[in-house]
């Protein structure tokens, strides 16, 4: 099933236009990594889809797609567990989420440190974010769209402030979590070894666009030169 047909489109960002005329299809079911120097849309491209999947009213269900950006918005004062927490405040009426703020609910808890484990942060579950790591707080902004269990996950640089070893086991558990995921990344090996299609981006344009296993890292090259 087709997620996205992009036709000749054309993306801007503060009136400048960052891609051209794109064409891309996405399904459903793909893991797709977006490579490209800093500044070459990546970003742009994801932030689109997002906007582009809220804004769909059709046979498709709207707002089919989680988003976690490059930089989280995160409460600084509050708890991981509840900046994690509300990824689903519109699911749930204004008095639960008022009580929820002083005594969180026992099965909300449960669900939250269950995934919270999986990224390595159960132990803050009850911290304040601003006690945090930058790594730990980047987690904290994917456990958040991860907890919002939509079949598609849209992850701009979801490992950028992790080690190798951190970022390999987060992209599995973005795996495991989604149907779809596309993720813009810095690492040609994380996406060669961990995504099913690679889209490279450069000058505005799609300079790749391939199956990984049909990809080497010197294919990718072209991307950052």
């Amino acid at each position: 099933m087709s997620l996205f047909d992009l036709q000749d489109v054309s993306i801007s960002y503060d009136e400048t236009v960052v891609l051209a005329n794109l064409n891309l299809t996405i399904h459903a079911g793909e893991r797709i990594a977006l490579l490209g120097k800093s500044g070459s849309g990546k970003s742009t491209l994801l932030r689109y889809l997002y906007e582009l999947s809220s804004a769909q009213k059709t046979h498709k269900p709207s707002n089919q797609c989680a988003w976690a950006p490059q930089a989280p918005a995160l409460s600084q004062s509050l708890s991981v567990y509840h900046n994690v927490y509300m990824g689903r405040l519109n699911e749930y009426p204004t008095w639960r989420n008022l009580w929820n703020l002083i005594r969180p609910f026992e099965n909300n808890v449960t669900e939250i440190k269950k995934l919270l484990d999986v990224l390595r942060l159960k132990d803050e579950c009850f911290n304040k974010v601003n006690a945090l790591s930058g790594g730990q707080q980047q987690r904290t902004g994917l456990a958040r769209a991860l907890y919002q269990e939509k079949p598609v996950l849209l992850a701009d640089e979801p490992v950028s402030a992790v080690d190798e070893y951190q970022a390999e086991e987060i992209i599995k558990c973005l795996q495991s979590y989604s149907q779809t995921i596309i993720l813009g990344l810095h690492d040609s090996y994380l996406a060669l070894n961990h995504c099913d299609r690679i889209i490279g981006l450069k000058d505005g344009k799609v300079l790749v666009d391939s199956p990984s296993s049909q990809l080497t890292m010197a294919d990718l090259a072209c991307l950052y030169q």
